[in-house]
């Protein structure tokens, strides 16, 4: 179904801007489903599980730090973003602050999407072993060519369109499971009480106390810093690219609305299955094979609380969330690429850009290049990763992810900061960490966070009191002109497509909801029938009322 999505998208490309930002026509469900898909991944269910199975609540942390900053696209964020009028990020850092800076993030953004793309195919080649026993060097390729294939031919229609469709499946079975957990408890009652029974309170508890793990992991303190560099990350700019693709910022802030929803909806639901299997299963976790065999426990309860039939859907569940935030990746970098680091590399040979088609045709080359690197980086920390990629994945984001959004998010506010400011930031955000790698027991989590977000931002501030030319204050002038500039649909994007992508996203959801449905002649008790019927109608029914107001747009 999948890779129908590319064929069906590929002549909604006419040019770069309909592959990269689907020439800002997307309606705000569609983007919204998408910027919600893009956030979320198999290590959601493997990574971020583990940490439920071992320590109960207080992964929230994370995802509490998700919705304060879904609050601030709400309001304002979401609305300037699309305003930006850009392709990429590193396009807006060059409106404010100069080619110098676009290029230094742009090569940087690169690295960091390729690098955490790979680890997002990793945690899905965990889940996909676990309930299969497949080996991961087989499905990394296969799920990383399935991404590649419809992200090259449908560009950003495919994968809004790819995302939507992934989110309906994924959001239905990760749902039905966790009721289906509860109702083996007897309830959200029942499962607390099974909490307290085991003596798992203080386990589970949200807040640890100092000392209770051995990297003083899940304390007030790291909590904190959870929150905090969450929360910087999804405020900086590097963010913007959630909304290039919607139509004007009333529809941004209405993605922003339906993005922020469904984080609460999935917060409150993804973490009571490892929760529960840690009550359930400890055994069969621990028996995993898994490096880390805590981060199993998603799929371990899976196996054992769904429906013969409905196991296949889980895993395609976990397909979907990890292929919704490397399709994101992908065409994200190539975007990048050809909109950035390309027109840079012609002007210094002081040679004209191609014109759009070959710019388009090198789009789809750059995507399966990219695609590739993403597959071999995955398969490499397959073969090497010890640590767990929870914490792979939380060190990267303190490392390079925190100095890199910090002033990605001042910028937006502070008109007063020279061309270097944003560079000027980085490097002293980026020198607590260096200090911390060369002397690991000089600083904890929390103290490094601090320092951090210290030096970022008091390297930020500082450049503040430096001279800046009438010329580069005009620019800034523009730019925060720009981003409050309420976008005219009609005067500068033109003919919308609404009835059209409503009967695309229809289409699918109809004939996946009719797939499920047949999972009913599968031998099943009466309870697992009507679970697999719950899922085809959900399914279905969105697909049928989608029709009908595709036929009414008309």
């Amino acid at each position: 179904m999948i890779l129908a999505v590319g064929p069906a998208c590929k002549k909604l490309n006419t040019d770069t801007s309909d592959f990269f930002r689907s020439g800002s026509r997307g309606t705000w469900w569609i983007v919204g489903m998408s910027s919600f898909m893009s956030g979320i991944s198999a290590l959601t269910f493997t990574g971020n599980g583990g940490a439920a199975y071992m320590a109960g609540w207080s992964v929230l942390a994370i995802y509490f730090g998700s919705i304060a900053a879904y609050v601030f696209h709400v309001f304002f964020l979401g609305r300037m973003f699309r305003q930006l009028r850009v392709t990429t990020f590193p396009e807006a850092l060059r409106s404010r602050f100069g080619p110098v800076t676009e290029q230094v993030f742009a090569v940087i953004g690169v690295f960091l999407s390729v690098l955490t793309a790979g680890l997002w195919l990793l945690g899905l080649s965990i889940f996909a072993a676990t309930c299969f026993s497949v080996p991961l060097m087989l499905t990394i390729p296969a799920l990383g060519l399935t991404v590649l294939f419809y992200s090259t031919l449908g560009g950003r229609w495919a994968v809004l369109s790819a995302d939507f469709i992934q989110g309906l499946v994924m959001f239905t079975m990760t749902i039905l499971l966790t009721v289906l957990c509860l109702i083996h408890f007897g309830g959200i009652g029942g499962f607390f009480s099974e909490i307290k029974a085991q003596g798992l309170s203080d386990a589970f508890a949200f807040i640890k106390p100092d000392g209770s793990d051995l990297n003083n992991d899940y304390t007030l303190e790291w909590l904190v810093s959870i929150f905090f560099i969450q929360f910087i990350g999804m405020t900086s700019m590097m963010q913007s690219t959630r909304y290039f693709s919607v139509k004007e910022g009333r529809s941004a802030t209405k993605a922003a609305i339906l993005t922020g929803v469904l984080t609460v909806i999935g917060t409150m639901l993804w973490f009571i299955p490892p929760m529960s299997a840690r009550m359930l299963f400890p055994e069969e976790v621990m028996a995993s094979g898994m490096p880390k065999p805590e981060e199993a426990a998603f799929a371990v309860i899976a196996l054992k609380m769904l429906p013969t039939g409905l196991i296949g859907m889980m895993v395609v569940a976990m397909f979907a969330a990890t292929m919704s935030s490397v399709d994101s990746g992908l065409n994200g970098n190539v975007a990048i690429l050809i909109r950035n680091i390309v027109p840079f590399i012609f002007g210094l040979l002081k040679r004209p850009l191609p014109p759009e088609d070959v710019l388009l045709r090198w789009s789809r080359v750059m995507t399966v290049v990219f695609g590739f690197l993403i597959i071999g980086i995955a398969c490499y920390l397959a073969m090497g990763n010890e640590a767990g990629i929870f914490r792979f994945a939380i060190g990267l984001a303190a490392t390079i992810g925190m100095p890199m959004s910090i002033p990605m998010t001042l910028c937006l506010f502070i008109r007063r900061a020279p061309s270097w400011a944003c560079l000027f930031s980085v490097a002293m955000g980026v020198v607590p960490s260096l200090i911390y790698y060369a002397n690991p027991g000089l600083m904890s989590f929390g103290e490094r966070t601090l320092s951090v977000f210290v030096a970022g931002a008091g390297a930020f501030f500082l450049s503040m009191f430096f001279p800046q030319t009438a010329f580069y204050r005009q620019r800034v002038d523009d730019f925060f002109a720009l981003m409050h500039k309420p976008v005219d649909f009609e005067k500068e994007v033109g003919q919308a497509n609404d009835s059209l992508q409503l009967m695309i996203m229809s289409r699918f959801a109809l004939v996946i909801g009719l797939l499920v449905a047949l999972l009913l002649f599968i031998p099943n008790p009466l309870g697992g029938r009507v679970s697999i019927l719950a899922v085809s109608l959900v399914i279905g029914g969105l697909g049928i009322a989608f029709h009908f107001r595709a036929k009414s747009a008309r």
